[in-house]
């Protein structure tokens, strides 16, 4: 006689995955049948917490996005002044100590430019063109004299800078060693505050990381509007921070 097998799920959905634990008893059937075997299963509670590591550091490099803009009554035009004052920033940026590697173009644009009045048809008034470079400084001590060298070289639009690090594994490793005491903390502080022996760690992932922190730059102070000193940039520090979300068991 085949031997008769039922399931009894118990506290929720049965799952694969090893989270719940399984009880079983026997339980003898009339008649001298085969015995009913019951199974009663029940999730593992569990802990599901989030933590941060957080740590602050010097940046040891910068970069900057700035732009030329002309405006002709030709394309052409336009296109080849714009040209000869880039020409001239490149060059400036090489007196200024800047690596060829550490410049590049990341925008070139030529538009249209018309005048609009009411009631009337637009008038084509000329063209503007628009060449955007972003260039990285390696030595924070060159990031005030490099804008105002640019600048006096015919930059007319800065965007704004940011301040990074070269490397920042260590910075970030510290960060998740932070978050990992951080989260380990809060499961210890939950399990004792439910009176509940805390288990293992049943899963870990991490969110965030570093980023370089962009910073406006208000105001450009170039040697060609007849000023001495070198436009005054302060670096500041960076904070690094690393999320994580931790699963814990808790112990019955």
């Amino acid at each position: 006689m085949k031997t008769l097998s039922r399931a009894l799920v118990l506290g929720g959905v049965m799952m694969a995955s090893g989270l719940m634990t399984t009880t079983a008893m026997a339980q003898s059937q009339p008649n001298g049948g085969a015995p009913l075997t019951i199974q009663a299963v029940t999730e593992r509670p569990s802990l599901n917490l989030s933590a941060y590591g957080e740590v602050k550091a010097a940046p040891d490099m910068a970069t900057i996005s700035f732009g030329v803009v002309t405006e002709a009554t030709t394309a052409a035009e336009a296109m080849q002044q714009n040209a000869t004052r880039m020409t001239q920033v490149m060059a400036a940026l090489r007196r200024a100590g800047i690596n060829e590697r550490d410049v590049q173009t990341s925008g070139l644009n030529l538009s249209a430019q018309y005048d609009y009045v009411e009631n009337q048809p637009p008038r084509l008034r000329g063209y503007q063109a628009n060449n955007r470079v972003t260039v990285i400084i390696n030595d924070l001590t060159k990031v005030g004299t490099t804008a105002d060298a640019v600048v006096a070289a015919g930059v007319n639009q800065i965007d704004g800078i940011s301040f990074g690090l070269k490397d920042p594994s260590a910075a970030e490793n510290e960060a998740r060693r932070l978050a990992v005491r951080n989260l380990q903390a809060k499961a210890a502080l939950y399990s004792d505050a439910l009176g509940t022996p805390l288990g293992s760690i049943r899963s870990l992932s991490e969110g965030g990381g570093y980023s370089p922190q962009p910073q406006p730059m208000y105001a450009i102070r170039a040697q060609s509007a007849g000023y001495a000193d070198s436009t005054p940039v302060a670096a500041g520090q960076l904070t690094i921070r690393i999320d994580i979300t931790g699963v814990y068991d808790l112990n019955r």
